[in-house]
């Protein structure tokens, strides 16, 4: 143990003249502590919030979506997803069909995102068969007494705000077939049976979306042998950006890509602007502790200014007695910086297994406040907290240095 680290230990143990001084660097300490605990939840609880919000988006979607640009629609795209099938990090690929409609139950109508796809391959990159919290997802021909009749699922707001049940029949009416130049033109119409709802999460997509089969998508807005693209899923979202550019590479014009950071972009980084923007206004709380910190290296200088000199006779350095109160200052923060880790990671373990705070099933799709701990926030959280105390004790300790052996030792 260097000479510094001694002294410094012993002056932060030592009982002083004044109380005061002791009490200020237990508050500190316990501003510091306060402050590393509080990031550490909030953070943990905003990467909870954006971890379901991110996992309900893209588990209604995919990680990519390969387009054709001006949406133009992508013929044989069994070939295309042959093409790009050799890159390691995709796990599935399926087509979609993304069009909008006027859709009407018995009583109502509105609008609606018709989105068809195949039900052979849409689990390799969605999960929205998970998500039926009514009926069952089927796509295929619906037998009734007379005929038969393509079924359709729709989205659990949506299905209320037109009345419909399972078992009940919807019509889609498509403006593709209009053509404002002939008058005697018509919209495609077809009639569907309602099998299922689902449930996402998400109000705009639970509001408006209904699935088909692409054959009955194709029908319905004229895209005789053509989808509006392929979703693909990776092994990790993370991967997107990489993936994206090599399927470009081996396609190139007139093929687009899509990622779902891309497809979300205002929410997802208004989610980490506010991330940031807490992150800022909570470390003001270890700030105050720095400036805690601050007044008591400087109140312990003044009290060992005659020790000081003593320590400068005795051959002591400018930069060792500097080090000495660095040390003094650090120490506290050492201290409240490991307690705040310590005692955020609890409370944060603690809800992740017990869900000690709930939250209403029928307000919120999930029931317990989510938290997502990451290593990098803890690092990162420690290290600014560690630079705080640092730069706090850095002013008191540069004046304890400055002073002179024979000025010091007269002080008292």
């Amino acid at each position: 143990m260097s000479y510094e680290l001694f002294i410094a230990n012993r002056y932060l143990r030592s009982k002083r003249k004044t109380g005061l001084i002791s009490i200020i660097t237990y508050i500190s300490i316990i501003g510091v502590m306060i402050g590393v605990a509080a990031l550490i939840i909030v953070l943990s609880v905003m990467n909870g919030f954006e971890s379901e919000v991110r996992s309900r988006i893209i588990g209604f979607g995919a990680h990519i979506e390969l387009r054709t640009y001006h949406n133009a629609g992508l013929e044989a795209p069994d070939d295309v997803a042959e093409k790009i099938s050799g890159i390691d990090k995709i796990v599935g690929t399926s087509p979609y069909i993304n069009e909008k409609a006027l859709i009407i139950s018995k009583n109502k109508k509105g609008g609606v995102a018709v989105k068809g796809v195949d039900p052979q391959t849409l689990a390799s990159v969605s999960d929205i068969e998970e998500k039926i919290v009514y009926g069952v997802f089927d796509i295929g021909q619906i037998d009734t007494d007379r005929k038969s009749y393509p079924g359709i699922v729709l989205g659990v707001y949506l299905a209320d705000n037109l009345g419909a049940d399972v078992g009940d029949k919807v019509q889609i009416l498509s403006p593709t077939g209009i053509n404002p130049l002939l008058l005697s033109s018509t919209p495609n119409l077809r009639t569907f049976i309602v099998t299922g709802y689902f449930e996402t999460g998400i109000y705009e997509f639970d509001d408006i979306f209904a699935y088909v089969a692409i054959p009955e998508a194709q029908r319905l807005f004229d895209m005789k042998g053509k989808v509006s693209g392929l979703e693909v899923r990776l092994e990790s979202l993370e991967q997107a950006d990489t993936v994206a550019g090599q399927i470009e590479e081996i396609l190139g014009y007139p093929y687009a890509t899509v990622t779902w950071f891309q497809m979300h972009k205002n929410l997802f980084s208004w989610m980490q602007i506010e991330k940031w923007m807490m992150f800022i206004v909570l470390s003001l709380i270890i700030m105050v502790a720095a400036f805690n910190i601050v007044g008591t290296v400087i109140m312990i200088v003044l009290e060992k200014t005659k020790e000081i000199g003593i320590l400068k006779s005795m051959g002591a350095t400018s930069a060792g007695i500097r080090r000495i109160f660095i040390l003094e200052g650090l120490i506290g923060g050492v201290i409240g910086t490991i307690l705040g880790l310590v005692i955020g990671f609890t409370l944060c373990w603690i809800q992740q297994e017990y869900k000690i705070i709930s939250l209403p099933p029928d307000v919120y799709i999930i029931t317990a406040v989510p938290v997502l701990m990451k290593k990098l926030d803890f690092l990162f959280i420690g290290a600014v907290a560690l630079i705080l105390c640092y730069l706090a004790a850095v002013y008191p300790a540069r004046n304890a240095a400055r002073l002179e052996p024979v000025e010091a030792i007269r002080y008292e």
